[in-house]
């Protein structure tokens, strides 16, 4: 075997791996390159080492970028197909140059120092809690005043409070969804029907209500036909759940105890309501019906069942003749089941109209339905309830 074959030159159609440590001279021992090759002599060759391949900018992030790696075109696990040029495959490298350590790409940050733990947040109600007491400490002494004085006084303070309702809520109404309530009216037959439940009882509101009905249905004829169905019905809606509903009041007042059977009456709800605000505000954990109203929680319900029925045991023992503290409990439970059914009622309507309050007339409450929508469904059911209980008197 002549000298000449070993160092044949690398383009010279030779396989990966059978060259030598460099290109530069013979090697001795080096497997002989073209028809020159002898087959007995192929079990003298030794494979190319495997070598993982690396990712060009400095392969994994967790991998050991300290340790020196091997050089040189033995150790270059590279293809034709897209990668370096043979001729910078084989380019002249020194076996002895240890290459430098790789600099990490990304290296894992450092980690966040402990941060304190952020101050626990205070509940909030969500309104002007000083506006709030301030105005309903005012009207409960209107209504007090008003009670104990003259009954009828009382009775104007009823008719104004649904005329005011329903302008509100045939305002939001025309606002959030143009329907054209007529308000005259309806303001017209509201206060008459309070005045006729006072004076002629069910009888006198029941003939009120039929006339608004007529009225509204009459008055709406002098506007064009289009939306004519949706506005009466939303007239006829608005005349029972405001005028209608508030002359039970006004029926309580004419018992020869009106006067404590209206006190009551307006006690259990605002003791319901409180009930319900104080320990929902302080234990609510689990929601009553969040689709309609996300802030009440079924442990309010209990707080309000639980004040209304403490509340009515005291009031039917002490100021309701003939009353016993058994028949309060029952009257403060269903006080705490209408004034919730009403305030949830409130809350869809205010949700499809897509609004907070239905008004802002009252500071730190919004407006006067905001405070009618647990009172007017209560009223019929302690009408009804003192009148099984004690008689109509």
């Amino acid at each position: 075997m002549n000298d000449s074959s070993w160092g044949a030159p690398p383009h010279a159609g030779s396989q990966a791996g059978y060259w030598g440590p460099t290109d530069r001279g013979p090697v001795r021992g080096a497997a002989p390159a073209g028809p020159a090759y002898d087959a007995p002599e192929a079990h003298l060759t030794r494979p190319m080492p495997s070598v993982p391949d690396v990712a060009a900018h400095g392969g994994h992030q967790d991998d050991d970028r300290g340790a020196a790696r091997l050089g040189g075109p033995l150790f270059r696990d590279e293809t034709f197909h897209g990668g370096t040029p043979p001729h910078e495959m084989f380019r002249d490298e020194t076996p002895s140059a240890q290459p430098q350590a790789a600099v990490p790409q990304n290296p894992d940050p450092m980690p966040d120092s402990p941060q304190p733990a952020p101050a626990p947040q205070k509940k909030s109600a969500g309104r002007d809690l000083g506006a709030a007491i301030g105005v309903g400490v005012g009207l409960g002494a209107v209504i007090v005043v008003s009670l104990f004085v003259v009954k009828a006084v009382f009775v104007g303070v009823i008719a104004v409070a649904v005329v005011v309702g329903l302008w509100e809520l045939t305002s939001r109404l025309q606002e959030r969804k143009g329907i054209k309530a007529p308000l005259v009216p309806l303001a017209l037959g509201g206060a008459a029907m309070v005045v006729a439940g006072y004076v002629r009882g069910a009888e006198g509101a029941w003939v009120a209500m039929a006339l608004t009905a007529l009225a509204v249905l009459v008055w709406r004829m002098t506007e064009p036909p289009e939306g004519y169905l949706k506005d009466v019905t939303a007239g006829l809606f608005a005349a029972f759940y405001v005028p209608f509903l508030a002359t039970f009041v006004a029926m309580m007042l004419t018992a020869d105890d009106g006067a404590q059977r209206v006190l009551m009456f307006l006690l259990l709800t605002v003791v319901s309501d409180t009930g319900a605000y104080a320990v929902g505000w302080r234990f609510g954990r689990h929601k009553l019906a969040p689709r309609i109203s996300p802030g009440k929680t079924r442990e309010g319900l209990l707080g309000a069942v639980s004040f209304a029925m403490v509340a009515g045991a005291l009031c039917m023992q002490f100021l309701i003749e003939d009353g016993t503290w058994w028949q309060g409990l029952l009257l403060g439970l269903a006080v705490a089941a209408s004034a919730t059914l009403g305030d949830l009622g409130e809350s869809m309507i205010k949700r499809d109209l897509g609004i907070k309050d239905m008004g802002t007339l009252l500071p730190g409450h919004g407006g006067i339905m905001d405070r009618l929508d647990s009172l007017l469904p209560t009223a019929p059911v302690v009408w009804l309830l003192l009148v099984l209980f004690v008689g109509s008197g």
